[in-house]
């Protein structure tokens, strides 16, 4: 932003080390530390090749997930089992529910009539450690529908007796923890609770749950826990779960001003601040100029459209679920489903850009981009701060493109997502390639439709030599995807950029173009979001950099400290100076104690302080503190 000034700037001095102060002398004024910024820190930060210098870092250990290890399937859900077991013997009247494994270990549901406390959960732990040590046998059991029912309602557990009813396969299968407990199961488990390490298991919490997620059926408690081949494990664990408290987005983004939520406006409603509209401006801004530089046109559409659009995409028909209620004019119209409704999707407000003219095929690729705000109704239950909310934007990008175009585009949207990630200093991802489950009825389209766009995505990713994986029964209603899967600091996934080709909506909305023989032809779309929600980055971003963005990120990029009401006009006029050169700066009014005014803006992390006393008003200069 800086280098249209570079003619009126001297040259700039070398860079302080960090928190280390220096003097940054201003002529008359006219660029207060204007060329510290430029000498060393206002470019946005590129990736540093490794040194074969730098000092050995030690060697993180890893931690599976449930789902790569059958070993930890095994311990986990015989470590839930020992759990159930050693609840209804301390609370005989407690009813079990299910019990799976998960990510990082299991839960239980339990139906009591008094919440579990923490003291409650230490006894549970002290009789799991009972039971392990009597190291009873782990049987499994096939045993004929009638008999399982006959048992379930012997020993008074209604909710066994749903569980059965959905069990589609035979035989029935039950595992017995010694001739003391038993419950429906799949498996896998340990043949025997000696195999479980009491050292490397834990008794996490209790949280609420529905049965079968639903919110109009009994309330029950879930008590969660973690289980690990060995205590190490356990420990890493632990410690990658404070450090994620540290670093969660929620706790930082009230500390650090960037956005908040209301209870009168609503879960999963985020309100941004000003500091953290700057945030969102920034990364707005950086993505739009990229998208202007590789041939993108800026559009702009309304949050609501007549419910009929949708029926049209299918999203009414596949998606209704997840969209907020329709708003009718009166009961008639509602019974017959017409009204308007909240956009879940930006898709077909892009289409009918595209359909409202006739296009030609010298016109394409159209490549069609909007940060446009979306809406799902998502379940109170199941939003969490900024990556699961209910109003979201989306850095949505719909291509229209020939056939003979899809591969090259394909290729262009993966490279502008690429450079997204490597800008961010966002290293760690892997590429799924999202494939529908044939056996599902959930999509849209013709099996040759849908046969056509997996192939592209698969000849794009072979041609880029992209490791990746297949995630069946992950793709969109209307086609396949390639999503990046990023796993941050503390090694958790998160779904960040996707890719999509579709065949079904131009078919469903009658796209057409004119082709160069003069026929009419159905163009191909690529639905692209390089960020993916804009409110999901910016939670992934604060966690990833635990708040201390780059400079050029940064919301306020330097602050001057007066170390007392006297100098405060001199760091104003500074402040404003560099604002008019397009420096995010501003001066502490506060009145506090030079100490705490540093504290203050390390606490704020603030990359850049310039301290003003009487020898920096008497020499017309700045001590830089850095962080």
């Amino acid at each position: 932003l800086l280098f249209r000034y570079l003619p009126q700037l001297k040259k700039a001095p070398s860079a302080p080390s960090a928190q280390e102060s220096s003097s940054v002398h201003l002529p008359n004024l006219r660029c207060p530390i204007i060329n510290f910024f430029l000498g060393n820190m206002v470019q946005q930060p590129s990736i540093k090749p490794e040194s074969n210098d730098s000092p050995e870092q030690p060697v993180k250990m890893y931690l599976p997930r449930t789902n790569e290890s059958e070993t930890l399937k095994k311990i986990r859900h015989t470590a839930s089992h020992v759990m159930a077991m050693a609840v209804q013997k301390l609370f005989p009247k407690a009813q079990v529910t299910i019990g799976p494994w998960i990510e990082n270990g299991f839960y239980y549901d339990f139906d009591n009539s008094e919440p579990f406390t923490e003291k409650d959960l230490k006894a549970i732990y002290k009789e799991m450690v009972k039971i392990v040590n009597r190291k009873l046998p782990v049987m499994r059991e096939e045993v004929t529908r009638e008999e399982a029912e006959r048992r379930i309602k012997e020993i008074n557990e209604p909710y066994k007796l749903e569980i059965l009813e959905s069990i589609k396969e035979e035989p029935i299968t039950i595992y017995h923890l010694g001739d003391q407990w038993w419950d429906l199961c799949a498996g896998p488990h340990l043949e025997n609770t000696s195999e479980l390490n009491p050292k490397a298991i834990e008794l996490e919490s209790v949280a609420g749950a529905y049965w079968r997620g639903d919110a109009t059926k009994a309330q029950l408690q879930r008590i969660y826990g973690t289980a690990w081949e060995t205590p190490e494990q356990l420990a890493e664990y632990k410690r990658r779960k404070e450090e994620a408290l540290r670093r969660d987005h929620r706790k930082l983004g009230k500390e650090l001003g960037l956005f908040i939520f209301s209870d009168d406006v609503g879960p999963g409603l985020p309100l941004w601040t000003p500091k953290g509209t700057v945030l969102r401006s920034l990364l707005e801004d950086f993505l739009k100029q990229e998208q202007l530089k590789r041939g993108y046109l800026p559009v702009v559409t309304p949050h609501i459209a007549k419910v009929d659009l949708f029926k049209i995409s299918g999203h009414w028909q596949k998606y209704k679920e997840d969209m907020f209620p329709l708003m009718a004019e009166d009961e008639e119209s509602a019974a017959k489903e017409e009204g308007f409704t909240l956009k879940p999707m930006n898709c077909p407000f892009h289409i009918q850009i595209y359909k409202s003219e006739l296009r030609s095929y010298r016109e394409l690729p159209m490549r069609l981009a909007e940060f446009g705000t979306v809406y799902r109704y998502e379940q109170s239950g199941e939003l969490g701060g900024l990556t699961r909310v209910r109003g979201f934007t989306v850095d949505d990008s719909h291509l229209f493109v020939t056939p003979e175009q899809l591969d090259s585009e394909f290729l262009n949207v993966v490279d502008l997502i690429l450079s997204v990630f490597n800008k961010l200093q966002l290293k760690n991802f892997k590429a799924r390639l999202s494939f529908r489950d044939p056996e599902s009825d959930k999509y849209i389209g013709s099996d040759e439709a849908w046969e056509k766009a997996q192939g592209a995505i698969r000849r794009a990713v072979e041609q880029l030599g992209m490791e990746h994986f297949e995630g069946i029964g992950e793709a969109a209603f209307y086609g396949p995807k390639l999503d990046f899967i990023f796993r941050d600091a503390l090694e958790r996934e998160w779904q960040l950029g996707t890719v999509q080709v579709d065949y079904n909506l131009p078919e469903r909305f009658e796209l057409e173009y004119v082709a160069e023989d003069g026929t009419r032809k159905r163009p191909v779309m690529i639905h692209r979001a390089p960020f993916g929600s804009l409110e999901r980055l910016i939670g992934i971003l604060i966690e990833e950099y635990a708040g201390d963005f780059p400079l050029w990120l940064a919301p306020i990029q330097a602050r001057l400290l007066p170390v007392s009401d006297e100098f405060l006009p001199f760091a104003k006029e500074v402040a404003d100076k560099m604002r008019s050169l397009n420096i995010r700066a501003e001066a502490d009014t506060s009145g506090e104690r030079l100490g705490k005014l540093i504290r203050n803006a390390e606490k704020d992390k603030i990359p850049v302080m310039g301290i003003v006393g009487a020898k920096e008003v008497e020499t017309n200069s700045l001590s830089i503190r850095t962080r």
